[in-house]
């Protein structure tokens, strides 16, 4: 007889809509909404300005970030009727409750990037998941 297998972790608790659930985890986990989140939360920008708050994203990444962040209904973005075209965006509500998790985020990898760095920097000697033990070292 097969023994009864233990199911455990976050998903157990909402079965019927777990896929949804990890694809909103998805979206919102992801680097450049992270980003994107939190350059907004002091208020509007335009999207020359935002661009130029978060080094390393891309106009593609940062357009793409900004269409799927709108269909979620967490930014809104406003278009001016003037020459030249203005563009602002800006946090909803629902947006905005985002906020608190994504700033504790932000926090936690400042400060534990050291530790991140330089644990990535012995896997990079050692392997990824391998401790070596005090004697290996000279059998290597």
């Amino acid at each position: 007889m097969a023994a009864v297998r233990q199911i455990s972790g976050p998903c157990r608790l909402w079965p019927e809509d777990n896929a949804f659930i990890r694809d909103v985890l998805d979206r919102i986990g992801d680097k450049w909404t992270m980003l994107t989140i939190s350059t907004l939360s002091p208020g509007s920008l335009r999207y020359s300005d935002l661009q130029a708050s978060i080094p390393g994203i891309s106009q593609r990444m940062l357009t793409q970030t900004l269409k799927h962040l709108e269909a979620d209904g967490l930014i809104t973005r406003t278009a001016y009727a003037e020459v030249p075209p203005r563009v602002e965006y800006e946090l909803t509500d629902l947006g905005r409750s985002l906020q608190d998790a994504v700033m504790a985020m932000a926090s936690w990898a400042a400060e534990h990037h050291g530790e991140i760095a330089s644990n990535r920097a012995s896997s990079e000697l050692t392997g990824v998941g391998r401790l070596r033990a005090a004697g290996d070292a000279a059998t290597t």
